[in-house]
C-alpha cells in the first residue's frame, strides 16, 4: 500500500513538470509563429501555428492553476508502514491452524533466546501452565474467564520481565559494578519466578472451577440421551422377542 504522503508527492513532481513542458511548448510554438508569419498575412499553415501556440498557453495555464491547488493542499502525515514481517504472520495466520503454528514458532524462538538464563526453567513452566489454562473448557463470561482474561494480562508482564532479566544477564560482563548488578538481576529473577508460582497456582484454581461446575449439573445431557437410546433398544428388543415367542411353529 503506498503511503498517502509519498502519492501526494508524486502528483506534485507530475504537475509541475507537465506544466513546465506546456511552457515550453507555448513558448516554441508562439515564437515560432511570430518569426515565420509573414507580413502580408496570415495563411492556413500560420494559422495552425498559432492555434497551437494559443492551445499550448492554455493547457499551461490549466496545469500551473492546478498545480498550484494541489501545493497547496496540506501534505497528509507520514502513514505507518507495516513490518514484511507482519504482513506474513498475518497471511499465515489466516491458514488453517496457521495461528498455532504462529504460536510455536514464537514459543521455540523465545526459548532459544531465553537458552542459559536464569529465568529459562521458569519461562518453561509459565509455557505448561498457559496451555494447560488455555485448553480449560471456561464458561463464557463466567468467573473463570473472567480470571483467564487477568492471567493473560499477567502472563504479558511475566514474559516482558523474563526477556529483561535475560538483556541484563548479557550485559553482566560488561558492567563495572558486577556485584551489584548480579543482585539486581537475582532480585529480579525471584520477582519472576514468584509471578510464576502464582499463575501456576491460577491454573490450578481454574481447573477446580471447572471440576466444581462438572459436579454442579445434574446430568449431562449426552447421558440422558444415551439412556434413552438404550431404554428404547431394549424396549424394541423385547417387543421383537414376544413375537417370536407368540408366532407359531
Amino acid at each position: 500500500m503506498v503511503d498517502e504522503r509519498v502519492r501526494h508527492g508524486r502528483r506534485l513532481r507530475r504537475l509541475r513538470r507537465a506544466s513546465r513542458r506546456w511552457s515550453v511548448v507555448a513558448g516554441t510554438l508562439g515564437g515560432a509563429t511570430v518569426v515565420l508569419a509573414p507580413y502580408s498575412g496570415l495563411g492556413l499553415i500560420d494559422a495552425l501555428w498559432a492555434a497551437a501556440a494559443g492551445g499550448s498557453a492554455v493547457m499551461s495555464g490549466w496545469r500551473w492553476a492546478d498545480y498550484r491547488a494541489l501545493a497547496a493542499q496540506p501534505v497528509p502525515p507520514p502513514s505507518v508502514t507495516a513490518d514484511p514481517r507482519d504482513r506474513v504472520e498475518a497471511l499465515a495466520a489466516r491458514l488453517p491452524g496457521g495461528r498455532e503454528l504462529l504460536a510455536e514458532v514464537r514459543r521455540q524462538v523465545d526459548r532459544a533466546r531465553l537458552r542459559g538464563s536464569a529465568v529459562a526453567p521458569g519461562w518453561r513452566r509459565l509455557d505448561r501452565a498457559s496451555t494447560v489454562l488455555n485448553g480449560l473448557p471456561l464458561r463464557p463470561g463466567g468467573p473463570g474467564d473472567a480470571a483467564r482474561l487477568e492471567a493473560a494480562a499477567a502472563e504479558k508482564e511475566l514474559r516482558a520481565l523474563a526477556r529483561r532479566i535475560a538483556g541484563v544477564e548479557r550485559g553482566l560482563p560488561y558492567s563495572a559494578s558486577h556485584e551489584t548488578l548480579g543482585e539486581a538481576v537475582s532480585a529480579m529473577v525471584t520477582q519472576f519466578e514468584q509471578g510464576v508460582t502464582a499463575y501456576e497456582e491460577l491454573v490450578g484454581a481454574a481447573a477446580a472451577h471447572v471440576a466444581q461446575e462438572g459436579r454442579m449439573t445434574p446430568e449431562h445431557p449426552s447421558v440422558s440421551q444415551l439412556t434413552e437410546a438404550t431404554d428404547m433398544l431394549r424396549a424394541i428388543t423385547l417387543g421383537l422377542a414376544e413375537l417370536h415367542a407368540r408366532a407359531p411353529s
